[in-house]
């Protein structure tokens, strides 16, 4: 992996449509059309179906907002702030061991068939970091591109 892999910051939030509204507002962002749906994962506490949904920006630098998942590791970050880094990977698994080496604690994986692999891993910081498989970038390419569809 490295620093230009990085390709957008995550955040989860209470209110998503205020939240929207607010970077358009302040800052000119455009918005992709919301996608989501029932997500088999693994978490520390076992395997989970989670219904997550987000939107992309179509602006630079890519904003990625999350709705909300009470009780879980999609809860908005305190204060408001930066909930994850998004990183491109060609190897999820090999990038993952690589970085549980380095003192990072996987927090989630994607299970099975149905999507692009993808993992969520706490560095010894306090950082979170989203690893996603790159066979997904054409399809994210497309839908930003586009601002809707499916990913």
């Amino acid at each position: 992996m490295r620093a230009e892999d990085q390709f957008h910051l995550g955040l989860v939030v209470e209110d998503f449509e205020a939240t929207l509204a607010e970077f358009s507002d302040a800052f000119g962002y455009e918005w992709c059309a919301e996608i989501g749906g029932a997500v088999p994962l693994t978490l520390p506490t076992g395997n989970a179906v989670l219904d997550i949904s987000c939107a992309y920006s179509r602006t630079l630098p890519r904003l990625e907002i999350i709705r909300r998942v009470p009780g879980t590791l999609w809860e908005p970050a305190a204060g408001g702030g930066v909930h994850h880094v998004g990183y491109w990977s060609d190897d999820v698994d090999a990038d993952a061991a690589e970085l549980t080496r380095q003192g990072f604690v996987t927090e989630a994986r994607r299970v099975g068939s149905g999507g692009a692999p993808f993992a969520f891993l706490r560095g010894p910081s306090g950082l979170l970091v989203e690893l996603v498989d790159r066979v997904a970038r054409p399809g994210l390419e497309k839908y930003w591109s586009h601002g809707g569809g499916t990913a």
